[in-house]
């Protein structure tokens, strides 16, 4: 049960950071960003060349997988995003775009670096071993370091003017706007740092699971899982989500190893009869 319960918090931490970018971008703008996924994939490729070809720090690489797509970020809402939301009123637009957006990385993805899979060094050796609890050190500071993530995140949100200014804009953005906050400002910072973040955690889990072109629509589709399962644009219910999701499937892998590849299948089901009872999810009310 212990052994359960580490990898459960361990992927937890992961899958709260990729969501806790989708959730931002959601909250601010309205908008759900199918190319979240791919950005997570290109912040993993990024690591992989500065780390992995080039040798230099792993923690230089991260940082550079986060600040490289944070720019990509800033300018896929300046000057998409922030257009189209201007000029149409319709919600399906910025769907379509998001979905472009996804497609067209994709393929920068695949021209850069191929169909492979690709992996980097160990960013540690060795395994910690004790009466019920087996783990790799590797795992253990990727852990640590994704959860100190998603602490510093929610410090920056709660008390820096930028992180005030965008929980203002979350909540009633015309009130917002009428109180002098810059909305155009903090759209295009809150959807560079929900970027940032998916950088952040592709850079840190391409140390641990790889990267290939192929893997952006499933990473997607778990983050819109933790989404709805907390609460579409509430940062807390995010947190929820990914440790809810990555609890429910660290329990699949031990419990139902022996009938196959059904652990999502049943979280599925799950989830289904879950937003059944409660379409809005754990915490589906707008954040402050």
């Amino acid at each position: 049960m212990e052994q359960v319960i580490i990898n459960g918090l361990y992927l937890g931490a992961q899958y709260a950071l990729i969501a806790l970018g989708l959730t931002l971008i959601f909250a601010l703008m309205n908008v759900l960003n199918f190319a979240h996924g791919q950005m997570y994939v290109l912040g993993g490729f990024i690591t992989y060349v500065i780390y992995g070809q080039l040798g230099l720090p792993f923690p230089l690489a991260v940082i550079c997988s986060g600040l490289t797509l944070a720019a990509v970020g800033s300018v896929i809402e300046r000057f998409l995003f922030a257009p189209v939301i201007k000029r149409s009123a319709r919600e399906e637009s910025t769907m379509l775009l998001a979905a472009a957006v996804a497609f067209f990385l994709d393929a920068i993805i695949l021209l850069l670096f191929g169909e492979k899979q690709r992996g980097v060094p160990k960013i540690i050796n060795g395994v910690f071993v004790s009466d019920s609890i087996v783990m790799p050190y590797d795992r253990i500071v990727v852990g640590v370091v994704a959860m100190a993530m998603i602490v510093a995140f929610m410090l920056y949100m709660q008390y820096s003017k930028p992180g005030r200014a965008m929980r203002a804009l979350a909540q009633d953005r015309t009130a917002a706007q009428l109180m002098g906050v810059n909305v155009d400002r903090y759209s295009t910072i809150g959807f560079a740092l929900g970027a940032m973040l998916a950088g952040l955690v592709g850079g840190l889990l391409v140390s641990i699971t790889g990267v290939n072109s192929g893997i952006g629509g499933s990473i997607s589709i778990k983050a819109f899982l933790m989404v709805m399962i907390g609460g579409a644009g509430v940062v807390g219910g995010a947190i929820a989500g990914g440790f809810i999701l990555g609890m429910m499937e660290s329990v699949g892998l031990t419990l139902l190893r022996n009938f196959g590849d059904v652990t999502y299948l049943v979280i599925f089901a799950l989830l289904m009869i879950f937003l059944s009872i409660r379409p809005h999810g754990l915490m589906g009310k707008p954040w402050g």
